[in-house]
């Protein structure tokens, strides 16, 4: 039996409420030519069971069970099984349409792009949100790339806004491509972990294409991680920070500087704001952490860089003040006011 076009990779954590409706996006696909890899990264609910109910019920389906050790290990023991020219992720709460992957592999096997991209839909409480790349339709080769993508992928020029979304699950990559790149991403880091294997790719690919469909279905709620957070995600921003700078080499690509920057001071509002809201204990115990973090030299870097009224809400400007110039107590101040 050949080997299927496309891998897809579902790792699976206590999902039981969301993951019939993921697993029947994925069945309900137009293009049949794939596989399924699903990963319970040892659920304690019934996820681990529907897992293999649907495994049972379809060929193409293959359950692994494993010791949680989160999303990360779990899409690296889950790309350890794919045996497709291409690979996708789909997490296990969000869902996509049915012709999104006959779209994005006809495109791969037309352009023989490394990396195909469409846009999606952020499912929040409040309405959908429509999340579009800044970037046309279209295939887009290595000279292009250089001198159209690369030089806004991070940042596009409005905080904060991609140029792309690093999110792996609105991607195809060829195989060889996550070889590699996904196994550089540290356990460890919990918020910011896409970005270490999609921007690497996205700079290893010799070409990207794009669709301008809106294919996957992203659903955004209060528990996701980035609302729940201690003071544990500090030395995470750290670990994500320090990644990037080792294997994004700014020499060849200089323009991704500035816009690591940006990322840098996005990434630092969406962590320093939650976990010092959160954090127990006396001024005297937290006032070093926070001294320390805005000392440390890429966010020194960044916030310096970063021009304050580019950054958009009245709030994260006064919080980008107050770790630019290391003012704990008004940081205090703003967080309760």
């Amino acid at each position: 039996m050949s080997n299927p076009f496309l891998t897809v990779i579902v790792p699976v954590y206590n999902v039981e409420p969301y993951l019939a409706q993921c697993l029947d996006s994925i069945l309900a696909q137009t293009f049949t030519d794939f596989e399924v890899i699903l990963v319970d990264d040892g659920s304690t609910d019934g996820s681990g069971a529907l897992c293999d109910s649907y495994a049972e019920k379809d060929a193409r389906f293959h359950c692994f069970h494993k010791e949680n050790g989160g999303l990360v290990s779990a899409r690296q023991a889950g790309f350890g099984h794919a045996k497709g020219e291409y690979v996708a992720f789909v997490d296990s709460d969000d869902w996509i349409h049915p012709a999104m992957y006959q779209r994005m592999c006809a495109a791969a096997k037309d352009t023989g792009a490394d990396t195909v991209c469409c846009n999606y839909t952020a499912v929040t409480p409040k309405g959908d949100i429509q999340c579009r790349s800044a970037f046309r339709n279209g295939l887009y080769e290595k000279a292009k790339l250089e001198e159209q993508v690369y030089p806004r992928m991070l940042y596009s020029g409005t905080y904060f806004t991609y140029g792309i979304a690093p999110n792996l699950w609105n991607k195809l990559f060829r195989r060889n491509l996550l070889a590699e790149n996904l196994y550089r991403v540290p356990l460890s880091v919990k918020v910011g972990e896409d970005a270490l294997v999609s921007y690497i790719c996205l700079l290893e690919s010799s070409s990207v294409y794009f669709c301008d469909e809106f294919f996957y279905y992203y659903r955004s709620s209060s528990s996701s991680l980035t609302h729940n957070m201690d003071e544990n995600r500090l030395p995470e921003n750290r670990t994500l920070f320090d990644t990037l700078l080792k294997i994004i080499d700014l020499s060849v690509y200089p323009d991704l500087e500035r816009q690591l920057d940006y990322y840098f001071v996005y990434q630092c509002l969406l962590t320093f704001i939650p976990v010092f809201s959160n954090m127990a204990g006396s001024r005297s115990q937290t006032r070093p952490l926070f001294l320390d973090e805005c000392a440390w030299p890429p966010v020194k870097k960044a916030f310096r860089t970063v021009r304050i009224r580019d950054i958009n809400g009245l709030h994260n400007k006064l919080y980008a003040f107050c770790i630019r110039h290391r003012l704990y107590g008004l940081f205090r101040f703003f967080l309760t006011h």
